[in-house]
């Protein structure tokens, strides 16, 4: 089995990828105008495509060229990359552990009946 692929975006490149989930896929302006407000001004528009263009030699977004319009699409699933991250802390923090780090977050808020219900579903498919 091969190594997982680690992925690591900035939060500003984070942004853009939720753009990109909550759309599907987005030109550069409708990307520009959702992260900075409508309408972007011409710094802000030239910030996402250098966004972009970072995200696009991670392999987390695709170009698409057909158009006069370039349309962008996400290549990295948010939930991969919620592995991803966790996976990075638990390593960073945790000596690789993720029931620590697991535990910890437990711990930290109050879970509704549905969510533990959740959680033990998720723990007995895992086994």
């Amino acid at each position: 089995m091969g190594k997982k692929k680690r992925i690591e975006v900035s939060e500003y490149e984070l942004s853009v990828l939720g753009c990109l989930w909550h759309r599907g896929e987005a030109t550069i302006r409708e990307i520009a105008d959702d992260v900075y407000g409508h309408p972007a001004d011409a710094v802000q528009y030239a910030t996402a495509q250098k966004l972009l263009e970072r995200l696009e030699a991670k392999k987390c977004v695709r170009r698409d060229r057909r158009s006069h319009k370039h349309l962008f699409k996400a290549l990295v699933a948010r939930e991969e990359l919620i592995d991803n991250s966790l996976d990075s802390l638990a390593s960073k923090l945790c000596a690789g552990s993720l029931n620590t780090l697991f535990l910890r977050l437990a711990g930290k808020v109050k879970l509704t009946g549905e969510e533990r219900d959740e959680i033990r579903r998720m723990i007995d498919d895992a086994d």
